[in-house]
Formats: structure tokens, sequence, C-alpha cells
């Protein structure tokens, strides 16, 4: 049988470790073990499921897994991986968004007491650090380290060097809260291992000598490689319009969310495979030759958009999206009854326009670009003269085209697709 060490590693998610040590605790499924979650919005998003995945594979493997939710370090903000500084959140907005996680958290990981000595827990960092106090904190905390140990971390180094942006002394205090927060996890629940991404890596270290230093503990840090796209950009990086992928099906529908990862490129959907499910390696690898073999079926990618949806959103939920995937590209949408053309359309984007608009018989430039399908009305005439724009599966190849009460389905819909796969469907009311 795999253990959870060979698992880890044999799914690439060993980056970076302090000590090989950790990996047969964790075979014996001995350790408590944590992952920091900041609540900046009321949802995770795809680029935090790769911890709470690992979270999972270490509770699977017998250890206890702690979620920890940054109620308290979300008032300050964590400079790593950001060119600038974070936007701070009131205290009831971080409060309604520990809230909105606590609840999304609970899919993935078993809080219930019949797991045992593996139950997870998911705590509230506030909890402690509200009540912590300035001249307390400074004397038990801030003494063991130096500001030239702190200047070295590459989340504060790379900021430094940035003379136009610099980093405040409310972000540069980040780390020792974060280190705070696993000597106190320490001290609390035995917890001697900190995972997180690559990014998270000197932040980590930091905390695992305060446990150190303070307990006499052997503490660890396991990082995980950053989920990234085949040009390199991170997941859940919201700058210069790279628009966040969340796990909460009020952001993102369980049906954009399949689509996304049906459009994975063949470079990486292999990792994500190993990163995001938990199908066996021996399926993974079975996939991974199907895309080599025969990537315009696109195999991998519907299996892991369908796991991924299956993960977030449950099992009806991955069928509806899948159901509306089939009927959407197999050019069916026309011919569906109304119930079933409801079920398909429920996750995809849509927008309404009144009777009187359609009955002006709208031109199909202007819609395209007030759907958003296209940013322009020189890019909707591109799309349509290039035979790329279609209303209720059929194309439309004039420039003079329009839409109009002819064209609704069930006398309330019309279905507007861009390209191969961006739709939109309009509702007149």
């Amino acid at each position: 049988m795999t253990t959870t060490s060979q698992d880890l590693a044999a799914r690439g998610l060993i980056h970076q470790v302090t000590d090989e040590a950790i990996f047969e605790l964790l075979d014996r499924g001995s350790v408590t073990a944590y992952a920091g979650f900041d609540p900046t919005a009321d949802s995770l998003h795809v680029g935090h499921l790769l911890q709470v995945c690992t979270l999972r594979r270490l509770q699977l493997g017998g250890n206890r897994p702690i979620a920890l939710l940054g109620g308290g370090t979300g008032m300050i903000g964590d400079p790593g991986g950001k060119a600038t500084e974070r936007p701070l959140l009131s205290a009831e907005e971080i409060r309604a968004n520990v809230e909105a996680i606590e609840r999304q958290l609970s899919r993935f990981l078993d809080f219930e007491p019949s797991a045992g000595t593996s139950r997870a827990l998911l705590l509230d960092n506030a909890a402690w650090l509200a009540q912590q106090d300035l001249l307390g904190f400074l004397r038990d905390v801030g003494k063991h380290f130096t500001v030239n140990q702190m200047v070295a971390k590459e989340s504060v180094r790379s900021r430094l060097e940035r003379p136009d942006q610099g980093i405040s002394f409310t972000e540069f205090s980040y780390m020792l809260l974060q280190a705070f927060d696993f000597a106190r996890l320490n001290e609390a629940y035995g917890c001697t291992l900190q995972i997180g991404g690559s990014d998270q890596w000197g932040n980590i270290t930091l905390g695992a000598e305060l446990v150190r230093k303070r307990s006499g503990d052997h503490a660890f840090g396991l990082t995980s490689p950053l989920l990234t796209k085949a040009d390199g950009t991170k997941f859940g990086k919201s700058e210069a319009g790279n628009e966040r992928v969340w796990l909460d099906a009020r952001r993102t529908s369980p049906y954009a969310l399949y689509q996304f990862f049906l459009t994975a490129e063949d470079e990486v959907v292999g990792s994500y495979l190993r990163f995001l499910t938990f199908l066996s390696l021996e399926e993974i690898d079975a996939l991974d030759a199907l895309t080599h073999e025969r990537p315009h079926e696109r195999t991998a990618q519907r299996a892991l958009g369908a796991a991924v949806v299956d993960l977030v959103h449950g099992t009806e939920a991955r069928q509806r999206a899948e159901e509306a995937s089939a009927a959407l590209f197999g050019g069916r949408v026309a011919s569906l009854d109304e119930a079933t053309l409801l079920d398909v359309i429920e996750d995809v984007p849509s927008s309404t326009l009144a009777h009187s608009q359609l009955h002006a018989e709208p031109s199909l430039i202007d819609l395209l670009e007030q759907t958003g399908l296209v940013s322009s009305k020189a890019e909707a005439r591109r799309a349509i003269e290039q035979g790329g724009a279609s209303v209720n599966d059929q194309v439309r190849s004039g420039l003079d085209a329009t839409v109009g009460p002819a064209d609704l389905l069930h006398g309330r819909f019309v279905v507007l697709r861009r390209g191969k796969r961006s739709y939109h469907v309009v509702i007149a009311e």
C-alpha cells in the first residue's frame, strides 16, 4: 500500500522540507499539521485548493489536520507574492469571510468526532492574536528574531528591492504573527508541521524556529509547488485582469468551474490531476497517456473537471455541469425541452433583456458586446466575419445580423455563443 509520504512524492507535492524525518512520522499517522488561509474574501479560490487537498491527504493517512483561518492576520495582510500593499478589510468584513470559509471547508475535511484522533480542527487565529498585547508580543516573540533575518526573507526582500513600493511595518510584522500562530498551535494542540505553498517558505521556517526556541519541540515545514498555469502565472492571482476562480458556487458556478479545467493546457493537466484530485496514480498515468496519444479528445481535461466539481460541489452538480457541457458543445441547445434547457443554462452566464428591446431586433454586434462575449464592437465584427458567432447554435455570418422574438427558445431564451466555448444566455422579461 502506498504510504502518505510516497503519495505526496509521487504527486509532486513536495517542494521543500525542513527535515525529511517528518515523512516517517506522517506515515505513522501521528502528526498534527496545519495550513493557514487568510479570509480576504468570503470564499476560497482554486489557488487554495492544493493545500486543502493536501490537508485531506494527511487526514486520510491518519494525521490530524488543522485549517487555520486568519481572522487576526487578515487584519494585517501577507506581503508574500504581492508587489503592492494589500487593502485592509474591516473587522466586520473579516468576520463574515471567516464564517463563510468555515462552512466551505467542511466539504473537504472530516470535523466529526467519529474521525477519532485524526478529527480535523477549524481554528481562527483572532482567538489569540486579538488578545495579545503589544509589549508582551515584542518580548515573547520579537526578541527571538533579528531584523537581518526578516529582511533576508524573499517576501520582504522582493518588496525592498522596489523603492517605488517598499513595505509597511504592518506587513513587515506579518511573518512574526504567522510564526506565533505555529508556536501557539504547538503549545495548545501539539502541532509540529506547517504546510503551504513554496512562497511561504520563509514564514514557515521562521515559525518552526520559534517553536523550537519556545518549547524545544522539533517542528517541521513542508511546502508544495505553487499551482500555476502553463504560462507560469499563479492561480488565484487577481491582478492584471486575471479573474479568480472561486470555490463558492455563487461566485463561480459548477459549470464555469468545470469549463475552467476543461480548457486546461495539455502541459499542466497531469499535474492538476495529481494536485487537485483523489484519482489514483494509475488512473492519472493512463490519462497522461491519452493526452499524449489523442490530445484532441481532451479526456484528461474532462476527468479533471469532473473530479474537481465532484469534490467541491458534489455529484449532482458535477452531473449537471457535464450535461450542460455536452448539450452546449454538441449543438443541441435548440432541440432541448424547456425543463432540460433550464438545467443546462443554469450554470451559464446570463443577463436579462426587456421584451420591448428584443422586439426592436438589436444587432448581434451590439448584443455580443453588451453580454461581454466580446470586448468591443470591432471584436464582434471579426467574430461574425470569421464564422465565430452563433445564435441558438446557428452561425450568423452577416454583419447586419439581428436578434429578435423569432429567436426566442420557449418564448424566453436566446443562447449566444462566441467561438467554441464562450456562451451567454439572454433571458427576455
